[in-house]
């Protein structure tokens, strides 16, 4: 079970966040963004090392506002393997220095994810420890869904989302793509893809008025 801190961070996530998403693909605001926290989830490691947050924030830098998906991971020391989705560090009131990295990269967040697609995971709540968010709404197939991982493979970034190739620890074994929405937009899931699962969720709008739409998807897997 995560527990959350209430403590200080410096620099902030938002902070770090608005030096970071102008580098990405999918980014459409102005040159300097405005970001507004505006909802999430968390899911938890097992070995409870790992911070795991699906953070959505709104950037109202351009021309109408953007809503994004960043799923990031907190670590107590770098990830060599991640190197590339490093977002930045930060000091942490409680746990000390953390190493915060796009979790597109980072095998944890990965197998949690498709832990929580396949059923053996439960989404948490953003900001209290220990309660679920029955808001978060998984649609699956689990029996598609792969059960260990030997890390996830290419990371490839399109203008609205990040595709990541998932397979079975098995190297010979099949693969398949899992989708991070990165710009959000409000509405159901399609229908007829061929999707193994898929989660949706919600989040706050500028004017507060709640919005509800997915957040990611696994393609169906070969057999």
């Amino acid at each position: 079970m995560a527990v959350i801190h209430r403590t200080t961070m410096s620099p902030g996530k938002l902070e770090l966040l608005a030096a970071w998403v102008p580098s990405k693909p999918w980014y459409r605001g102005g040159e300097a963004p405005l970001l507004a926290k505006a909802g999430g989830f968390r899911l938890d490691d097992p070995a409870g090392e790992v911070g795991i947050e699906f953070m959505v924030v709104t950037d109202t830098s351009g021309d109408s506002p953007v809503t994004y998906q960043v799923p990031m991971t907190y670590r107590g020391a770098p990830l060599e393997s991640a190197a590339d989705g490093l977002i930045g560090t930060s000091e942490h009131g409680v746990l000390g220095r953390r190493w915060i990295y796009d979790g597109a990269h980072d095998v944890v967040l990965v197998e949690q994810l498709l832990a929580l697609l396949a059923g053996r995971a439960t989404a948490q709540d953003q900001n209290a420890s220990d309660a679920p968010d029955p808001t978060v709404e998984v649609r699956s197939e689990g029996a598609g869904v792969p059960q260990g991982l030997t890390g996830p493979g290419t990371v490839t970034e399109t203008a609205d989302a990040s595709l990541v190739t998932v397979g079975p620890a098995a190297q010979d074994g099949p693969v398949s793509t899992l989708t991070l929405c990165r710009v959000l937009r409000p509405g159901p899931a399609p229908e007829g893809d061929g999707a193994a699962g898929r989660v949706l969720a919600g989040w706050s709008a500028p004017d507060g008025t709640r919005q509800h739409g997915p957040f990611a998807s696994l393609a169906a897997f070969e057999r």
